[in-house]
């Protein structure tokens, strides 16, 4: 007799995303595991007593969606703990917005604020006098939307001990005014650390409210697993280490440790034992690290082949290139998975240097070495990314040409030939290289993947149209590949694809169900779609309050 499954799903549109791409119409979950896939039929031998049943009539199942390169922790804990500077359209506005988060929290020591878009200080940034008018006395730092740059007031400054005579660190830039040569008040890439090692770090409780925080959200996009890529204060490791054991945890989440630049092999040892200190959770594990070669764009520090069309720069490298590739040598050693910022073409090509020289160096093992975000590759890089089998984590969501970035920033400081070139998907793909989709929130604050998966297939941003807004048009690829590019190969790039990322028996019951079929929807509404429910190892954590399970 054929056990009793906890829970069926029937009369449904199920995309497994399995090897053969099958399509089933039900499945069975008993405990955290899918018992079995197939056709009504072959699923009602394992209905009992107390088996619950969910109707879908018709409805498209998917697996549970990965992100694999979003910043949780920080991101959950700015939203709450910061003031929001997202909707300011200028220096005012956001100088505004400080002001009344002050009066609202007198006593406070320190402000911090997040989410000012570039494009309202191109050039060398916003200035400190702004916020001096308003708050003389207490340090401001305020972070960029892309966590970039940072701009600040002459306090903050002050306490960081940055003057006319002080020097730009190694991959990073104290903005200047032109004619004193002081610092102006932004400060970008590592240049950032000398206030931001000076105030306060988020408490232990604080991140753990922004990990809950950031959970409640992603349940509705239909998250199931993450990769945090950038771990380097322990009390954000510590506050998921103590959800997990609250059993508070809804996402498996796999995160990276941060490479100090400034460190090198020196550091190898301490990130081993945090390693494994955090690697023994079912539900949160560290065993990966993470890498900045360059900065970005927007901030002219992202590291490109030739000069910026605005200045006479090729942008900023973070690392000395021989050190990082002994780094990265040595962690690859000790069977850690590198996951590596890179932005510029310049970047990439020293990024795949490292891990060339890892691969011939040290014995191979099945590392799975990442890349992130690629703005800009040269085709020959693509091609060295599958000989190295390099799984390459692109942001679908910035696959559109925003006016306030592209027209504004990219074209200009680019070119416009180098502007109509950004962000390879189609070109990695057609060389079967893995491709595991991301946010990078919060830089993208809606991280919802289904308005990534639009992004994908039209490279136009969301409501609008019209051929000259297509960002890079060549690189359209298909409603399919995008879908599997938040699933299969999420869980491929975290070593997590035995695990789940397809709807297979034995695999974990991720589930997500929609109110509508993808691929029966016109390419511009597929953000539209609605996720009902999701289960996480069967286990439901999101109910949309439209979606009613009638007893059978």
């Amino acid at each position: 007799m054929a056990a009793s499954a906890d829970l069926i799903l029937y009369n449904g549109s199920i995309n497994t995303i399995d090897n053969d791409k099958s399509r089933a119409e039900a499945l069975a979950i008993t405990g955290s595991e899918i018992l079995i896939v197939g056709t009504n039929e072959d699923v009602k031998a394992f209905e009992g007593d107390n088996t619950q049943l969910i109707d879908l009539k018709g409805k498209m199942v998917l697996p549970g969606f990965f992100d694999s390169h979003a910043h949780v922790s920080m991101g959950g804990a700015e939203a709450l703990f910061t003031v929001d500077l997202n909707d300011c359209e200028s220096q005012q506005e956001a100088a505004d917005a400080v002001k009344k988060y002050l009066d609202d929290k007198p006593d406070i020591e320190v402000i911090i604020g997040v989410g000012w878009g570039n494009a309202i200080g191109t050039g060398n940034g916003p200035r400190k006098e702004i916020l001096d008018n308003i708050v003389p006395t207490v340090p401001v730092c305020l972070y960029s939307e892309d966590h970039h740059s940072l701009w600040v007031n002459s306090k903050a400054l002050e306490i960081a001990g940055i003057g006319k005579e002080t020097i730009n660190p190694k991959g990073g830039v104290i903005e200047r005014d032109p004619v004193t040569g002081e610092a102006s008040g932004t400060l970008r890439e590592s240049a950032m650390n000398l206030v931001t090692n000076n105030i306060p770090e988020y408490t232990v409780e604080q991140y753990k409210a922004g990990i809950l925080f950031y959970q409640k959200i992603a349940a509705a996009c239909g998250i199931t697993s993450v990769h945090e890529p950038f771990m380097r204060n322990g009390n954000a490791l510590d506050a998921y280490s103590q959800l997990e054991k609250e059993g508070k945890l809804t996402i498996r989440y796999r995160n990276s440790l941060f490479v100090d630049p400034e460190k090198g092999n020196d550091q190898v040892e301490e990130l081993i034992a945090e390693r494994e200190k955090h690697s023994s959770g079912t539900y949160f594990q560290t065993n990966s690290a993470k890498f900045f070669i360059d900065g970005v764009v927007e901030g002219a520090t992202a590291y490109l082949e030739e000069p910026y069309e605005h200045i006479d720069s090729h942008g900023e490298l973070v690392w000395d290139t021989q050190i990082y590739k002994e780094t990265v040598a040595r962690l690859h050693q000790e069977r850690f998975t590198i996951h590596i910022h890179s932005i510029g073409d310049a970047s990439t090509r020293i990024a795949l240097d490292g891990l060339e020289y890892a691969q011939i160096k040290e014995e191979p093992f099945d590392s799975r070495h990442a890349i992130t975000h690629l703005q800009l590759v040269n085709p020959e890089d693509i091609s060295r990314m599958k000989k190295l089998n390099v799984v390459a984590v692109p942001n679908p969501y910035w696959f559109m040409k925003e006016p306030s970035y592209y027209f504004d920033i990219e074209e200009p400081y680019l070119g416009k030939e180098r502007a109509e070139r950004q962000y390879p998907m189609q070109s990695l793909i057609d060389e079967e290289i893995v491709a595991a989709s991301a946010s990078d929130y919060p830089v993208t604050m809606n991280f919802h993947p289904l308005n990534a998966i639009q992004l994908g297939v039209t490279r136009t941003e969301i409501g609008k149209s019209g051929d000259h807004l297509i960002n890079n048009p060549t690189e359209r690829t298909t409603l399919e590949n995008m879908i599997e590019s938040f699933t299969i190969n999420g869980a491929y790039s975290l070593k997590l694809d035995h695990l789940t990322g397809s709807i297979e028996k034995g695999k974990k019951a991720d589930i997500i169900v929609l109110d509508q079929d993808l691929f029966k929807m016109p390419e511009a509404n597929i953000h539209q779609a609605k996720v009902l429910l999701t289960l996480f190892e069967g286990k439901e954590v999101y109910r949309d309050k439209e979606f009613t399970v009638v007893p059978s």
